[in-house]
């Protein structure tokens, strides 16, 4: 039986409506280790966070038309555990990996604490927060190499990404797919991942280069956004503190 949804006091206020939803736990999360581009799962308690944000999202009234997610399990997860919660699962969904996470080219697979350890607080925290610095590149026949993924054929996987390279490759996207969605007045949802989502709110909110790295984005919390016609934000919050 569907899921009712309630009659919705915040879609009567300003439309179009967007929603960013960042994965659940990871477990790599869990691990303190360099994600990146790799697909690794959600945890029990990341599945968790996605069910509380279908429910909060379903309680607040909260519906949607379409939906926007990576071609990463983690991403992809949440979105379809949230929409069950939702009883929305039927919603067309779009999988592009523009969306994915920032690639973090040869640190992934690495555990934080080992790698600074190693390197020195300073330079993984360059690596980590700098805007346009990236990593060390992830060297050929890694096993972390990405090149005979199916998911990924045709497409020139970048060896590395900063925060820059990654907000260059989201945005098109943005312009390209999902702006012509919410300028017809549909309602969207994206569950996605810290660094493109920072990518996003980085341009929806006009957020400076040296204040968005600092941007934390806590898994399983929808953030609101409320737009204009011309898709400028009027209002960002999470939906759990209204």
């Amino acid at each position: 039986m569907e899921a009712p949804i309630a009659t919705n006091r915040l879609e009567s206020c300003l439309m179009p409506t967007l929603v960013l939803i960042r994965h659940g736990q990871s477990a790599w999360n869990l691990e303190n280790r360099f994600t990146g581009w790799w697909d690794v799962d959600v945890t029990e308690k990341g599945a968790e966070e996605a069910r509380a944000a279908g429910r909060l999202m379903r309680d607040k009234g909260l519906d949607f038309d379409c939906c926007f997610t990576s071609v990463q399990t983690r991403a992809i997860k949440t979105l379809n555990l949230a929409l069950e919660e939702m009883g929305r699962l039927w919603l067309p969904v779009e999988k592009d990996w523009h969306l994915n996470e920032r690639h973090y080219g040869g640190l992934t697979g690495l555990n934080k604490a080992e790698t600074a350890a190693k390197h020195g607080d300073e330079q993984v925290h360059i690596w980590r927060r700098s805007f346009d610095i990236p990593p060390p590149p992830l060297d050929a026949g890694s096993e972390f190499d990405l090149s005979q993924d199916r998911r990924y054929a045709g497409i020139a996987i970048p060896a590395t990404e900063s925060l820059k390279d990654t907000i260059a490759r989201v945005l098109p996207y943005w312009e390209g797919r999902i702006a012509p969605e919410l300028k017809s007045g549909k309602r969207v949802v994206i569950s996605a991942h810290g660094n493109s989502l920072r990518a996003l709110v980085k341009h929806l909110s006009n957020i400076p280069d040296d204040e968005i790295t600092g941007l934390e984005i806590p898994t399983g919390q929808p953030i609101v956004y409320q737009l204009d016609d011309a898709l400028n934000a009027t209002d960002r919050y999470y939906l759990n503190e209204r």
